[in-house]
């Protein structure tokens, strides 16, 4: 096991050094000058140099990209232009928002995806069947944002409900975090539970149809112990592989999550940086969701080895 995460870890840095330099590249390419953002479309030419010499910007790409790389290997990923902090602090701060509401998703995502699979499956070609998997084409089919704004109506404008977006974190108020994140939650877990239900019933029924489930059951052991200890511990691995890129869907669409219902998070901070030329922000941004994205890689990897011993690596 040690030997594979040490593995998967070397094999993170190079995929983090060609994506900070595709994101440096990208980041130049964007049209505008963030020394204009900064200074206001009152400055004048002189202040908007000044700053530009301040900021570094008006030094070779090149130089710049050096830079960029000597104070990575140092843990420092720049000052924000806009905010005039450390990006590492700022997305610290951040972070906690994303993650919570991505859990709060997932859990929602494992609950709603896995009982319709299952039950489907069980129920294979019966009206529940059905109709589990018309609401999970349904799930699939319609846009997070479009659903999110659909339950903004329904829920916040006309039932007032809910709130329509902000944030209250969860340390401060356990029920105003329910409150604010519910919404944000449902919309990105009913679009990926769609996918998680699909794979878990054709795997499921994949399962069902093998020898040792039908000896299972002629041995006469009760049909929920079947299905949850023969069954479903046989599909964990095809499951697993969604549920990874699940995760990785969860963080990247907050992005769009977080921009619509108003959610302080890494989502609503990108978006912001993008908009305002913010280039440090960004890099450092992508760099770290980056790095979540691996770290979830690698914790499928392992998953594989614990929930099947039969499952190797190369030199493992």
């Amino acid at each position: 096991m040690g030997g594979i995460l040490v593995r998967r870890l070397g094999s993170a840095l190079p995929i983090m050094l060609i994506v900070s330099l595709i994101t440096f590249g990208m980041i130049h390419l964007i049209p505008g000058d963030p020394a204009v953002a900064i200074a206001g479309l009152s400055a004048t030419a002189e202040q908007i140099a000044n700053i530009r010499h301040d900021l570094g910007l008006d030094q070779p790409v090149f130089t710049q990209l050096w830079r960029w790389y000597a104070n990575l290997l140092t843990g420092d990923l720049g000052r924000s232009l806009l905010l005039g902090q450390p990006v590492v602090h700022v997305m610290l701060q951040r972070l906690p928002v994303t993650l919570a509401l991505s859990a709060y998703a997932l859990v929602l995502t494992l609950l709603i995806g896995l009982v319709s699979g299952i039950v489907a499956a069980l129920k294979q070609n019966t009206w529940v069947d059905q109709a589990a998997m018309v609401l999970a084409m349904l799930g699939i089919s319609l846009p997070n944002f479009y659903l999110g704004l659909l339950m903004i109506i329904l829920f916040a404008v006309d039932l007032r409900w809910l709130p329509t977006g902000g944030y209250i974190a969860f340390t401060a108020d356990p029920l105003g975090w329910l409150a604010t994140s519910t919404m944000p939650a449902v919309s990105q877990a009913l679009l990926l539970a769609g996918l998680l239900a699909r794979i878990t019933r054709s795997t499921m029924l994949e399962v069902l149809r093998q020898d040792y489930i039908r000896t299972a059951r002629a041995k006469g052991l009760p049909n929920h112990r079947v299905v949850l200890k023969h069954a479903l511990a046989n599909a964990l691995i095809p499951i697993t592989t969604v549920v990874g890129i699940i995760v990785s869907l969860l963080i990247s669409g907050s992005v769009v999550t977080e921009t619509l219902f108003s959610i302080p998070g890494i989502g609503q901070l990108l978006t912001q940086a993008v908009l305002n030329r913010d280039y440090p922000m960004v890099q450092g941004g992508l760099l770290i969701t980056t790095g979540l994205l691996v770290l979830v890689n690698i914790l499928v990897d392992v998953c594989y080895a614990l929930l099947d011993p039969r499952v190797r690596y190369d030199g493992a």
